[in-house]
């Protein structure tokens, strides 16, 4: 069996004063793709936060690569894409300074070198963003600001991708675009976290679907095929085209 590349062991944490996570146990192992599902509110994103030091523990341990988080200072092993925001959050910047920023980590007293700037075109070449390099992020859609965030993590080579909410507010093609790309990552033995409100496009590449709720961990396991989150126990789903009505409950995810 693979090694543990995460490791979180009774993790609870709070927003406030309000508990959050209420005692999770999650393991992902080297090369694996896991997927992190839930209801809004469930603790998905707060989950990823604490994994990478955003969120204080209020109680369990954190291990990434077998090292204490607290005590973890190989940072450019992991690339993290955090959930919605824009790519140059507000500053003027060009496609390339924003993915050459996720380079940093590995750069020598903060200066790329050629192997440097040759990492940052490729991870452009990888989301397909190689033809927008030298554009203004402010110029780019939704779907192209995510592709270039994602870019950003890729730049520094990472073993490990922590992902949130990838897909939110993304056209169809970038999901595509974004689903080819990480396929390619982890054919080449990366190992994903990733919070996702349904699998998507990403369906084929999830080894397994871990569903939080209030909380807690309800749900660890395959997820099913071919239907989705939406067939996930728990599920609450209203369709838009019915205004009133009701959830279609099938039991763990509300």
């Amino acid at each position: 069996m693979a090694e543990p590349v995460i490791s979180l062991r009774g993790v609870r944490a709070e927003l406030g004063s309000r508990p959050v996570l209420r005692g999770i146990d999650l393991t992902v192992r080297r090369g694996e793709v896991v997927a992190l599902l839930g209801a809004n509110g469930s603790g998905k994103s707060t989950a990823i936060r604490t994994i990478i030091g955003q969120v204080p523990l209020s109680g369990g341990e954190i291990e990434l690569f077998g090292t204490p988080r607290r005590a973890f200072r190989d940072w450019r092993r992991v690339g993290y894409v955090p959930q919605r925001t824009t790519a140059g959050g507000g500053v003027p910047a060009t496609v390339t300074e924003i993915v050459a920023s996720g380079r940093l980590s590995r750069a020598r007293f903060g200066l790329l070198r050629k192997a440097d700037h040759e990492a940052v075109r490729h991870a452009l070449e990888l989301v397909g963003m190689a033809d927008r390099a030298k554009d203004s992020v402010d110029a780019l859609s939704g779907g192209q600001h995510q592709r270039v965030l994602i870019a950003r993590a890729l730049a520094a080579e990472p073993e490990l991708l922590i992902m949130d909410e990838p897909m939110a507010g993304v056209d169809l093609a970038s999901q595509q675009v974004l689903a080819d790309t990480l396929t390619r990552q982890v054919a080449e033995g990366a190992t994903v976290l990733l919070v996702l409100h349904e699998l998507g496009p990403l369906e084929p590449l999830i080894d397994r679907a871990v569903v939080l709720r209030d909380g807690c961990v309800q749900h660890d396991g395959p997820p099913p095929r071919a239907l989705g989150q939406h067939a996930l126990p728990g599920h609450d789903h209203v369709h838009p085209h019915s205004a009133d009505a009701e959830p279609i409950r099938t039991g763990l995810l509300s």
